[in-house]
């Protein structure tokens, strides 16, 4: 799923392999993007240990004398109870130390297909959300896949989520100007916690910005389907997250809309929504589908394709014009909505 650049690194570090159809998908992707795929390894997450070295990796970021900084954002670490009471769930929280009235809110949701990331990973784009919208941003360190399945990281979401919402007067926020964004794993966690908001009815979010999501544990569109690279997301990596996510509700009719937003019966009441998603992604189908669904149910929806590239492009191709583009976007679709 998505990856900054500190965590495609990680992956990178491990052991290159060649995969039948690598070539001719490469072909297909924009030359600006070519490179970082092709330094990029395998997302084999049944090869032994392959997983469990991506989040010891991952897990060196918190704490890391080496992050981003800016001056202008105070960043510390939260603790409130987890989603089930057991234990501490971390908070990230980017502050703008200098704020002449109350602050937007965003509330981050980081992506790794429910098994493996950190908020740290976009350390560099919560903090350039803090500065350039003005906003507080808080990013949610949930419990990850298959140590946690399901109802753990939308449990823990949630429940960052509504502290986000009480606690908004201390952190000098405006409640009424929260959005919640998240990429991938985190595009799924971001479009889930919003439909249960709007269903249990405690708290109001204002925006939604699901990028890339993970929305269908089904699997059954044309473009989740087509030969992938497997240097990038596809659809091994993808079958092995939904199983560790959701386990034997993978694809019947016990999976839910809390599970696989795209399984939602009524998109009616959300909140305005920007969503995007690249044509070599296997999420392409799920998410121009979504963003269909959300207009005919009378949600403002502004949708962008990304022609030649790849899942979570920006991320893992930093350097480019095209992800430089594409970063820039985010933080204009952000800024159009949180401050009027």
């Amino acid at each position: 799923m998505l990856r900054s650049a500190v965590v495609c690194a990680v992956i990178a570090a491990s052991s290159m392999t060649a995969f039948a159809g690598e070539s001719a998908y490469l072909e297909q992707v924009d030359p600006q993007l070519r490179p970082a795929l092709e330094q990029s390894s395998s997302l084999d997450f049944n090869q032994p240990g392959a997983l469990e070295d991506i989040n010891r990796r991952a897990g060196a970021l918190v704490g890391s004398p080496n992050l981003p900084k800016d001056e202008a954002v105070q960043v510390y670490d939260v603790y409130i109870p987890n989603g089930d009471g057991s234990d501490k769930l971390r908070l990230r929280v980017y502050k703008p130390v200098q704020a002449e009235a109350e602050l937007p809110g965003i509330y981050w949701i980081h992506g790794g297909g429910f098994l493996f990331g950190v908020p740290e990973q976009d350390e560099a784009q919560s903090l350039r959300f803090a500065k350039e919208v003005g906003a507080v941003v808080v990013s949610v360190d949930y419990r990850l896949a298959p140590k946690y399945p399901y109802p753990a990281a939308i449990d823990d979401t949630y429940g960052g989520l509504k502290w986000f919402f009480d606690n908004a007067a201390s952190l000098g926020v405006d409640d009424t100007r929260i959005a919640v964004a998240g990429a991938s794993a985190g595009g799924n966690l971001c479009a889930a916690v919003v439909l249960m908001a709007r269903d249990k009815g405690e708290i109001r979010p204002a925006f939604q910005m699901p990028l890339y999501p993970m929305l269908d544990d089904r699997m059954a569109s044309p473009a989740s389907r087509e030969v992938m690279d497997m240097r990038v997301w596809n659809n091994v990596s993808n079958v092995f997250a939904w199983k560790a996510y959701i386990g034997d509700a993978v694809g019947t009719d016990r999976a839910t809309a809390y599970m696989a937003p795209a399984r939602a019966d009524d998109l009616s009441g959300l909140p305005p929504t920007y969503t995007c998603v690249s044509t070599l992604d296997p999420f392409r189908d799920d998410t121009i589908r979504y963003a269909q669904r959300l207009a005919q149910a009378g949600v403002p929806v502004e949708f962008h394709l990304y022609p030649r590239a790849y899942h979570a492009f920006e991320a893992i191709a930093k350097g480019t014009d095209y992800s430089k583009r594409a970063i820039d976007e985010y933080v204009r679709v952000l800024d159009e909505a949180l401050n009027p």
